[in-house]
């Protein structure tokens, strides 16, 4: 089979012939296991035996130069962002926001300005051996956190409704949009739209599911709905302990999520697969948190094998890390552990 006939079986929820491989990794992992191994962009990828590829955007819209002293990088929806990595904000633009007036007179970004023209090409470039991922991301609960503040958040939630039901449909007609172009312009060259929230923290998640269904299921379903309108599968990166949420992403018509974190909240694999594993597709589960970084090769694969075990029965199942950024103080040798344990392993056949 091919890599993307093997995803593709796996999101109908059938065995293929080996268990399809995940490979997500911070820049600083990456740069780091490509010195180790002398090796370029492509070649890791095969020498890991990603069966996944992805294809972007590119930004062209005015420039986003940060204008507060000490701001590292500025958002498309005008956060300026201080310290490591990513950073965290310097202030939260409505903060102060009491009516659905002053969120609609805030200056919202064009998604015009994100160029599509080369996303059909780049991703035929794979000459269809691949499953391909594309979409805009779509983080628009880390954006609602970033542009009103946590705390003035939850307080709209409950006495001010209309002012983040104004912010996410803001957030979401961008996205949205953003990503109709994509599809639009690719045409049947993607196979998955990939987004990204994390509703979940290490204990369980970060909302109730009232308030998740409330106001942030009905967002997803429009995201996945899109997706669905372009007959793609549709997958969610969401971290965290976020199983009493699974039952709303199943409604939903969620395809896939990724990266089940094994060692949060009520993320326990075999009840996971036992009680959802015929509804959603799973994607990750190898713990990338203790196992990968604190572990060794021989635990690493030990630890790999008790997974395959649990996940793979009966397809619906992407092995990979639990997060989609493997860190850059993860051993190479671990991961090179992982990896070659899913393929020595992963067979169905």
């Amino acid at each position: 089979m091919t890599s993307r006939e093997r995803v593709m079986a796996a999101f109908a929820h059938q065995e293929p012939d080996r268990v399809p491989c995940w490979c997500g990794a911070s820049a600083e992992f990456w740069d780091k296991a490509k010195r180790h191994l002398r090796m370029n962009d492509e070649a890791m990828r095969l020498r890991l035996g990603d069966d996944f590829r992805r294809v972007s955007s590119r930004y062209v819209g005015p420039a986003l130069t940060p204008s507060t002293a000490g701001a590292t990088c500025r958002s498309v929806f005008g956060i300026e962002r201080q310290g490591l990595g990513y950073g965290q904000p310097l202030a939260h633009p409505l903060q102060q926001a009491t009516t659905v007036r002053e969120v609609d007179a805030y200056p919202w970004p064009d998604p015009t300005w994100n160029d599509v023209s080369r996303i059909r090409g780049e991703a035929l470039a794979w000459n269809r051996q691949y499953a391909v991922l594309g979409g805009e991301w779509s983080p628009f609960w880390h954006d609602a956190i970033d542009l009103l503040g946590m705390e003035h958040l939850c307080l709209c939630a409950y006495d001010r409704p209309e002012v983040l039901d104004a912010v996410l449909r803001h957030l979401v007609d961008y996205y949205a949009a953003g990503s109709q172009q994509v599809f639009e312009a690719a045409g049947n060259a993607i196979d998955i739209f990939f987004i990204g929230n994390d509703f979940g923290s290490q204990t369980g998640p970060l909302m109730g599911a009232e308030m998740f269904e409330r106001f942030f299921v009905p967002h997803l379903k429009r995201l996945i709905g899109l997706g669905h309108a372009f007959g793609l599968k549709v997958m969610l990166h969401c971290c965290g302990g976020i199983r009493p949420l699974i039952p709303s992403l199943i409604k939903a018509a969620l395809d896939g999520l990724h990266a089940v974190q094994p060692c949060c909240g009520g993320m326990d694999l075999r009840r996971l697969k036992a009680d959802f594993g015929d509804q959603m597709l799973f994607n990750g589960a190898i713990d990338s948190q203790h196992v990968l970084i604190e572990g060794t090769p021989d635990s690493v694969r030990a630890s790999t094998l008790k997974v395959l075990r649990l996940m793979m029965p009966g397809g619906g199942y992407v092995a990979g890390a639990s997060h989609d950024t493997i860190l850059e103080e993860t051993p190479v040798e671990n991961v090179l552990a992982m990896f070659d344990t899913i393929r020595e392993a992963g067979g169905y056949r």
